[in-house]
């Protein structure tokens, strides 16, 4: 008989607010032709911009879970804006120059109409394991990202960020148990969502993100490298510091695996996740 799921763990408070950030602080001499560095955080900060238009997605998949579609409305989506909110706001205070609406606006005309219902898994409960690599996607991104930034305040807010992702995937676990034992989802069922949305990283929305940042950078001007040197550069800093071990253990706790299992699993399993975050 399957346990039930502990109650959640997390409380619907926030734990920072971009209010109380001194982005005067920033020390621009750790940025100086860091176009590397800026090309990160600006990706970042187009995509968890638009965190509202799927995170209305998912309200509405769970609108009769009140639990839940409360903890998405009232604080995963107010967060996921705010870290959009900081990170535009680090954007425009180290480098002024770049036409950071225009930019994004281009971005969004092409994203947004890509973030449909459509999208979303078949079921409740494989949508959550999905939701899961996506946490896990961010959690490792930004952790990675804060052990490469040199500069201290992006460092500070690289964490801050990480540290909400990580709750957002414990949430979205605890609620994933408790549909695992209503739907009776089975490990094959598991193990096809993981699949799709591993599969999805590698077509994600940072290479929107990317190509859209990377025109309003250069606009007017020649690029230092084609596109995909390019690309290669800049996501090749966030990889030498990307945390292999902490992505496999993500994606693999669905599963829900025995000490045996888990371990024969977790050298493929980390292979499966260098390949889908750093190639």
């Amino acid at each position: 008989m399957p346990h039930e799921p502990p109650e959640s763990p997390l409380k619907d408070t926030r734990r920072w607010r971009v209010e109380e950030m001194d982005f005067s602080r920033i020390d621009l001499n750790c940025l100086r032709e860091r176009d590397d560095l800026f090309l990160l955080v600006c990706c970042a900060s187009f995509i968890e911009s638009g965190a509202d238009t799927y995170t209305r997605n998912l309200i509405d998949f769970f609108a009769d879970d009140q639990e839940l579609a409360t903890w998405l409305r009232q604080q995963w989506e107010t967060e996921e804006l705010q870290h959009g909110k900081a990170l535009k706001a680090y954007v425009k205070q180290a480098w002024p120059e770049f036409d950071w609406e225009s930019a994004y606006a281009d971005f969004f005309a092409e994203y947004g109409p890509l973030c449909v219902a459509e999208e979303l898994e078949p079921t409740r409960g494989q949508e959550l394991v999905a939701r899961c690599i996506v946490e896990m996607g961010t959690t490792t991104f930004y952790q990675a990202l804060h052990d490469v930034s040199g500069e201290p305040l992006l460092r500070e807010l690289t964490w801050l960020i990480r540290t909400d992702e990580v709750r957002h995937y414990k949430n979205f676990y605890h609620h994933f148990l408790k549909y695992r034992v209503q739907e009776g989802l089975h490990r094959g069922q598991v193990m096809a969502s993981l699949w799709r949305r591993m599969r999805e990283l590698r077509e994600s929305d940072a290479d929107i993100a990317f190509r859209h940042a990377v025109a309003w950078r250069y606009k007017g001007e020649t690029p230092p490298a084609s596109p995909d040197a390019l690309k290669s550069q800049v996501f090749g800093l966030a990889h030498k510091s990307f945390p292999i071990d902490l992505a496999t253990r993500m994606a693999l706790k669905p599963l829900q695996l025995n000490s045996r299992w888990q371990r024969w699993l977790e050298s493929p399993a980390s292979k499966l996740a260098r390949w889908v975050m750093l190639s």
